[in-house]
């Protein structure tokens, strides 16, 4: 019987594991990672503000491994051997005809006193400490901002640092707090968040010139200090310092010798195949893929790279040529807690809807459906 692999929980290894049942029904798919549940981070950006707590966003995976015919390995990968089908975890070595690298991509955490600054997308603890931090809080100046990997521009994920300046900002004014905090944005470039497009740049820039939200723009990031920022135009004072950085590959592929390319993660063609690797494949973030220069970090895109990757999948398993290219695409909501602004962007298409009250609830819809989906 044919077997695959798929190395992680989250959101590619998920919709890859469920693309690929659709169309096989006898396949053995081992999900192998440290973690049997899913910790959905979109929703992170609202716990400031109490709109969620964390337990509601850690999604037990034990109905979706049953209704999908899933078998679940806790173990934690160390790296891979032979033409990478073989796995190795620090619970025991394991092996498929194909596997999957879906674990995701790591921040890059070499910057001098990264430890005085909250990376949100590290986790729900750090949401739930940004919330505790906040409450604390009688005043004071709150610094965020973000950074990609300098050897890969498009590994960032910048969007959700809009949400939380925004959302924190909206927080603020509602609990009457606002006059005693001085909000600052800062980032390397003058035009931060230039994937969504130049119309949303402005969008997002013109929404923080009217909430007088400070910026410091287009200087390099030299480091953090307890209670400062420094960068190579100066530095400020911060109070509470939230930072994300660019991403990179996971550590274990130091162990391996597959293909990476220049920011650390698996290099890959347009059909998710890791290159030069026959059975070997890398959906979502842990992977380097062709495309635009716009092409996203983020849940959605990485669901569409986990459908082909599927698909193909299925094909190989058959003795037949994998044919599906995964779509590039980007559809991002930047949420500021009672209203939004939509922005989609794709090969033919750059659009940006103005902020609405619509597009708060339209996320919060999206967070239902696919919590739904992946729920017992």
């Amino acid at each position: 019987m044919a077997s695959v692999i798929i190395i992680g929980t989250g959101f590619a290894a998920l919709t890859t594991a469920r693309e690929l049942r659709k169309r096989d029904s006898a396949v053995t798919i081992t999900m192998i990672s440290p973690r049997d549940t899913l910790h959905y981070l979109p929703s992170a950006i609202w716990l400031p503000a109490g709109l969620r707590s964390g337990g509601e966003l850690k999604v037990p995976l034990a109905g979706f491994f049953a209704r999908h015919r899933l078998d679940y390995v806790r173990a934690r990968v160390t790296g891979l051997e032979g033409d990478g089908r073989t796995v190795l975890t620090d619970n025991g070595t394991y092996q498929a005809d194909q596997v999957v690298i879906a674990s995701g991509g790591r921040f890059i955490r070499k910057l001098p006193g990264i430890e005085h600054a909250l990376v949100p997308c590290e986790g729900i603890a750090v949401g739930e400490e940004i919330a505790r931090r906040l409450a604390d809080m009688e005043g004071g100046t709150i610094a965020i901002g973000f950074a990609s990997n300098p050897k890969e521009q498009g590994a960032v994920r910048g969007g959700p640092m809009f949400e939380f300046l925004f959302i924190i900002d909206t927080m603020l004014r509602k609990q009457k707090r606002h006059e005693k905090f001085r909000l600052v944005f800062f980032n390397p470039s003058n035009r931060p968040g230039q994937r969504l497009g130049d119309k949303a740049v402005d969008a997002l820039l013109k929404e923080m010139e009217r909430r007088d939200i400070e910026t410091r723009l287009g200087h390099k990031m030299v480091g953090f200090e307890e209670h400062k920022v420094i960068t190579e135009g100066g530095a400020f004072d911060a109070d509470l310092i939230l930072f994300m950085p660019g991403l990179t590959g996971p550590s274990w592929l130091e162990n391996t010798d597959l293909p990476l390319s220049p920011g650390g993660m698996v290099a890959a063609d347009e059909k998710c195949r890791v290159r030069d690797r026959p059975g070997l494949w890398v959906v979502g973030d842990a992977g380097s893929y062709p495309g635009p220069d716009w092409m996203p970090k983020q849940a959605h895109q990485a669901d569409l790279q986990g459908i082909a990757a599927a698909e193909n999948i299925a094909l190989a398993l058959e003795g037949k040529q994998p044919r599906r290219d995964f779509k590039p695409e980007l559809i991002c909501i930047v949420d500021m807690l009672d209203t939004g602004v939509l922005v989609f962007r794709n090969l033919r298409r750059n659009i940006l809807l103005p902020r609405s009250r619509i597009f708060h609830w339209l996320k919060r819809y999206f967070e239902k459906h696919y919590l739904r989906a992946f729920r017992g």
